[in-house]
């Protein structure tokens, strides 16, 4: 497109957030794209008279006219408008100088500091990298959350969301893992967040001292909800140019990716497009996918690990968004009653970093402590119906219970080691050594004997 902008202003309609405008009509025999007129993704200017100038992207190209998505809202415009198209797609300033900064979401600095105006930009939205020319994913993110250290391990590059229920702590448990997490770089993505959320993760990562090394990307509440669609290009972008050019190991937040969703499908009724399920468009999948197949580790360079909250209307996880986000994603967290279950939740790359990154007792741990909680459920469902337990039944309901307030609880911080030491802990107060059905030579070096339960009888007698 021309480095000049062009103005147009014959306007069609205005539905929503969604204004036609028609474009000049072609000579005779011309055919094919203009290439002075507007691009599909391009950003615009839309004002009317002494109204403020409102951010618009082009969201639609047909014969003779082009719609526009704007972010500010529509309310004051009229069919008098004029949309001035700026040639580019959608940029956000990268340098060093944008760590510890906060963002809006149609990108400018919303912190009161310095403007940042002059910094080299890069655009958004662009493709993500060939998945032939990835490096394998074979190192661990530690959280010190022992529900995913333990059981369910956070690989770099990997993609993945928590999935809850609107009420439920998803907010603490992203804040404490951005500020625990071992990774160089945090990119954290709000939308849609009520100013006491924003300022709660604000104050979390400031509290920790790790705000230096993060950059927050918020649209709040208040907010247009359209710029919603453009906080999760802006976080990744800025995090894979940390992570092509400095090498860094960047960490991205993202939540909600529900509401994230909720905005799709806003500008597809405006633009009249037939939904498909419950109102979401066709197009749904490929929307999530285009942003979650950002995670990558990068030959040679740093990488890109992508952790999402999706919120479940109901706690239907059949829901358009649950549904089709598990389809895309390596895995899932279930964050159910303030706790992480262990069932359900998933990391598929976990094999990669087990035994190998990790210590050689880890899987054993992990497969043992998770069989005992499913019979400790079991025994609890007995004991809810009273039926008589046995002993061995007994046991493991107080294994359960410490297994729910040692492990499961996500205010639980623990290094991975220690959260081992402890689930080694935790099964010796209640099992002897056989019935672990551990390898003997692990049994050996990690099994604690005091605690065992033939220790704890002989302390007694």
């Amino acid at each position: 497109m021309s480095t000049l902008s062009i103005h147009y202003d014959r306007v069609l309609s205005i539905v929503g957030e969604v204004v036609r405008i028609a474009l000049p009509a072609r000579g005779p025999g011309e055919n094919g794209d203009d290439p002075d007129g507007p691009r599909y993704g391009d950003l615009a200017i839309v004002s009317e008279g002494e109204s403020g100038a409102r951010l618009a992207q082009v969201v639609r190209l047909d014969a003779g006219e082009v719609s526009l998505q704007v972010f500010g809202g529509t309310q004051g415009l009229s069919t008098r408008s004029r949309a001035r198209f700026l040639g580019h797609a959608p940029k956000v300033a990268f340098s060093g100088n944008i760590l510890g900064r906060v963002f809006s979401g149609d990108g400018r600095v919303s912190d009161g500091g310095p403007a940042l105006d002059h910094e080299p930009q890069v655009e958004i939205g662009g493709p993500s990298v060939n998945p032939a020319r990835r490096a394998l994913a074979s190192r661990m993110i530690r959280t010190n959350v022992p529900m995913i250290d333990v059981f369910n391990c956070l690989v770099e590059s990997q993609k993945i969301p928590i999935f809850s229920r609107a009420g439920e702590p998803y907010d603490a448990l992203l804040g404490r893992i951005g500020v625990q997490a071992d990774a160089d770089i945090v990119v954290f993505g709000g939308l849609g967040l009520t100013f006491d959320d924003y300022w709660r993760f604000r104050s979390t990562f400031e509290d920790a001292g790790v705000f230096s090394r993060t950059v927050m990307f918020v649209n709040q509440a208040a907010d247009p909800p359209l710029e919603r669609l453009l906080v999760p290009d802006m976080a990744l972008a800025v995090a894979e140019k940390f992570a092509v050019e400095e090498k860094k190991r960047v960490l991205v937040l993202l939540t909600d990716m529900t509401a994230f969703a909720d905005a799709l499908k806003e500008v597809g009724v405006a633009m009249e497009r037939v939904p498909s399920n419950r109102g979401y468009l066709g197009d749904l999948y490929s929307q999530l996918a285009r942003r979650y197949e950002k995670a990558s580790v990068f030959h040679g360079a740093g990488s890109v690990t992508i952790l999402t909250v999706t919120t479940m209307p109901g706690g239907d996880v059949t829901h358009p968004v649950p549904d089709n986000t598990g389809y895309i994603t390596e895995g899932q967290f279930y964050l159910r009653d303030g706790l992480i279950d262990p069932f359900g939740s998933l990391s598929r790359l976990k094999q990669h970093v087990i035994g190998k990154e990790t210590r050689e007792d880890h899987s054993a741990v992990m497969n043992t402590m998770i069989r005992l909680y499913a019979s400790a459920r079991e025994a609890e469902r007995k004991q809810a119906m009273a039926f008589e337990l046995s002993d061995y039944d007994e046991r493991l309901v107080r294994f359960g219970q410490a297994f729910k307030t040692r492990f499961m609880d996500i205010a639980v911080s623990l290094p991975l080691e220690e959260a081992l030491d402890l689930g080694w802990r935790t099964m010796a107060e209640n099992f002897s050594p056989d019935e672990l059905l551990i390898r003997q030579n692990l049994i050996d070096k990690y099994y604690p004997q005091d605690d065992s339960p033939q220790a704890q009888l002989a302390q007694a007698g």
